[in-house]
C-alpha cells in the first residue's frame, strides 16, 4: 500500500512537471510567438506576417522594388519610420539596387542576388543574416532596415539606424568646474564610442545581452581585459542570464536585478552619467553596465568611498581633493546625525548645552505645543515635500516655489508657534549638507535614515542613536558588492588603498590598483622620479 501510494505521488508529481513545462512553453509563444520560426520563400506571405503581428501600424514602411530581370524578381525594403536615416536608406540601398545591371537574358537567383548585395552591391557598414522571425523583428525594432527577396527564405537586415537623437550634451546630474563637459546619452552605441575615445586599447572588451522578453533591449558590459577579476566577471554574466522580465526600460531594472543587498539602502552599484568616470573605473579593474535608452552607466563592484568621489578630484591639486573630500565626508555625517542630535540634546541631555544658549533655546520654544522631536519630524516631512515638489515642477516654476516655499514656510511656521527657530535652522542646514554629496542614491540613503536616527533620539537620546549607529556600522560590514566588502579599504583594511579615500594622494605616488579589483596587473604607473640634475655650467 505504501508502495502504491508512493508510485502514486511520482506519477502525480511527474504530471505536474509536464503541466508546468506546457505552461512555460505557452507562456513563452504567447510572448514571442515568432521565436526561432523560419521565414517564408514568399515575400507576400512574410509582408502579411510582419503586418498581422504589428496591428497594420502605420509607422511601418514597405519599400517594394522590382529588378528588370526576366523573372522581375521582387524585393521589399521594411523598416520603422523615424528609427532610420533616410539619406542613407537612399544612397546606400534604394540607389545602388537601381544601378545595378542585372543580367537581362536569364533570371538571378535569390541566393545569388543576396551574395552579390554582401559582397558589395550595398556599401554599407554592417550587414546581418536572417534566417528567423525573432532576429527579424530584434533587429527592425532597432532601426535596421530589412530586404526580402522573392524565392528564398533568409534576408538582410542593414544598419541604417537614424532619427532624432539627443545630442551629447554637459551631465545634468553631476556638474564639474574642471573637466569634460561631455555626458552620456540615450543611444548604446555613442555610449561605447565615447568610452573608447577614452580608452584606445584593444584590451578593452565588450559583450552584449538581449535582455526583456518583450522589450529586448540591447545591455552590454565593458571591460578592460588582464585587468578584470575573472570571478567578479563570471559572476555578473550569471546574473544578467538569469534575469527573467518582460521589459527593460532604464538601468534602474538592472541596478535593482543584480544587486547583492536587496534590502539595504545603500548602493552597491554606482550609476554614472560621465564617460571620464567611468573610464576611470574601467582602468582600475572594474566593470561597466550599459543599457540602450538610457544615459546612465552602472559600474561594479562599488564600495562606499566611490561615492563620495567626484570625477574632478583627479583634475585638481590633490591638497585640494583633500580637502573636498573630507568636507564631503563631514557633510555626510551632518546630513545624517544632525537633526537626532539636536532632539536628544534638547530633549535628554541639556546639561551639555552651555547656559546662555539653553536660556536663548528655552525662550524660543516657550509656547511651542510639540516637542523637540516631533517639531524635527514636522519640518523634515515638510522639506521632503517641498524637495520633491520642486524636482517634479518645471524648472522656471521649480526655482520659484523652492525660494518662496523655503522663505515663507520656515518665516510663518516660527511666526505662528508650530516649531522653533533652532529647528527651521537645523532642518535647512541639514539639507544644505545633503547636497554636498555627488551621489544621488547616497544622499537618498541619508534622508532615509534621517527619519529613523530621529526616532532612537527621540526614545533613548544619544544611547539611542549609538545603537543604531552601531548597527549601520555593522549593516556596512557585511554588505559586500560583487564579493567585494563594502567598506574596504576601512575594513578590512588596507593601507595601500588608504591613498584614495579621505585623502587623495599625489598622482604619482599612487602606483598600484586598488587590492582585490585587478586580478594579475596590479601596477598603475611604473615611473620612478628622479631627482632633477642641475645642468652644467
Amino acid at each position: 500500500m505504501y508502495k502504491a501510494q508512493i508510485r502514486g505521488k511520482g506519477k502525480k508529481g511527474k504530471d505536474a512537471e509536464k503541466r508546468s513545462s506546457r505552461a512555460e512553453k505557452h507562456e513563452k509563444e504567447q510572448l514571442d510567438p515568432y521565436a526561432d520560426k523560419p521565414l517564408s520563400l514568399s515575400v507576400e506571405q512574410n509582408m502579411e506576417i510582419i503586418k498581422n503581428e504589428l496591428g497594420e501600424s502605420q509607422d511601418i514602411i514597405f519599400r517594394e522594388l522590382s529588378l528588370p530581370d526576366p523573372n522581375h524578381t521582387k524585393i521589399v525594403i521594411v523598416y520603422v519610420q523615424g528609427m532610420v536615416d533616410d539619406e542613407r536608406l537612399n544612397e546606400f540601398i534604394i540607389q545602388p539596387i537601381h544601378r545595378e545591371r542585372f543580367p537581362q537574358d536569364e533570371p538571378i537567383q535569390p541566393e545569388e542576388l543576396l551574395t552579390v548585395m554582401r559582397s558589395g552591391l550595398l556599401s554599407i557598414g554592417v550587414l546581418t543574416d536572417i534566417s528567423d522571425w525573432k532576429l527579424l523583428f530584434q533587429k527592425l525594432f532597432m532601426g535596421y532596415s530589412i530586404l526580402l527577396v522573392e524565392g528564398t527564405d533568409q534576408a538582410l537586415a542593414a544598419n541604417v539606424i537614424g532619427g532624432a537623437r539627443r545630442g551629447i550634451e554637459e551631465p545634468k546630474t553631476e556638474m564639474a568646474i574642471r573637466g569634460p563637459r561631455e555626458g552620456f546619452t540615450e543611444s548604446i552605441r555613442t555610449n561605447t564610442s565615447m568610452i573608447r575615445r577614452k580608452i584606445r586599447s584593444p584590451k578593452l572588451w565588450m559583450e552584449q545581452w538581449t535582455i526583456g522578453e518583450i522589450s529586448q533591449t540591447p545591455v552590454c558590459i565593458m571591460y578592460i581585459k588582464g585587468l578584470v577579476d575573472e570571478n567578479v566577471l563570471v559572476d555578473l554574466r550569471e546574473r544578467l542570464d538569469a534575469i527573467r522580465i518582460d521589459g527593460i526600460l532604464e538601468s534602474g531594472y538592472i541596478e535593482e536585478l543584480i544587486a547583492d543587498q536587496k534590502w539595504s539602502p545603500f548602493p552597491t552599484v554606482l550609476n554614472n552619467e560621465r564617460p571620464d568616470a567611468v573610464a576611470g573605473n574601467l582602468l582600475e579593474g572594474r566593470i561597466a553596465i550599459l543599457v540602450d535608452g538610457t544615459p546612465f552607466v552602472l559600474v561594479v563592484p562599488a564600495i562606499l568611498n566611490m561615492f563620495f568621489q567626484a570625477s574632478e578630484d583627479y583634475y585638481q591639486r590633490f591638497d585640494i581633493t583633500t580637502f573636498l573630500r573630507m568636507l564631503r565626508f563631514v557633510s555626510f555625517l551632518i546630513a545624517l546625525l544632525m537633526p537626532s542630535i539636536y532632539v536628544a540634546i534638547v530633549g535628554y541631555h541639556q546639561e551639555m548645552i552651555p547656559t546662555q544658549l539653553l536660556l536663548k533655546l528655552a525662550a524660543q520654544r516657550e509656547g511651542v505645543p510639540f516637542p523637540a522631536y516631533l517639531e524635527a519630524f514636522i519640518m523634515e516631512f515638510v522639506f521632503e515635500i517641498l524637495r520633491e515638489a520642486v524636482v517634479r515642477m518645471p524648472s522656471a516654476a521649480g526655482n520659484t516655489i523652492s525660494i518662496v516655499g523655503g522663505l515663507v514656510i520656515g518665516q510663518s511656521v516660527v511666526e505662528a508657534g508650530i516649531v522653533s527657530p533652532a529647528v527651521v535652522i537645523v532642518v535647512s542646514f541639514t539639507a544644505i549638507a545633503s547636497f554636498v554629496s555627488p551621489t544621488y542614491s547616497l544622499g537618498i540613503a541619508a534622508r532615509l535614515l534621517r527619519f529613523l536616527l530621529l526616532l532612537a533620539a527621540s526614545t533613548l537620546g544619544f544611547y539611542g542613536i549609538g545603537l543604531v549607529v552601531l548597527v549601520l556600522i555593522l549593516h556596512l560590514s557585511n554588505i559586500r558588492s560583487f564579493g567585494m566588502p563594502y567598506i574596504k579599504p576601512f575594513a578590512p583594511f588596507f593601507l595601500k588603498d588608504m591613498k584614495d579615500t579621505l585623502v587623495r594622494a599625489p598622482h604619482w605616488l599612487m602606483r598600484e590598483r586598488p587590492e582585490m579589483l585587478a586580478s594579475k596587473n596590479k601596477t598603475r604607473q611604473d615611473i620612478e622620479l628622479e631627482p632633477r640634475k642641475e645642468p652644467e655650467q
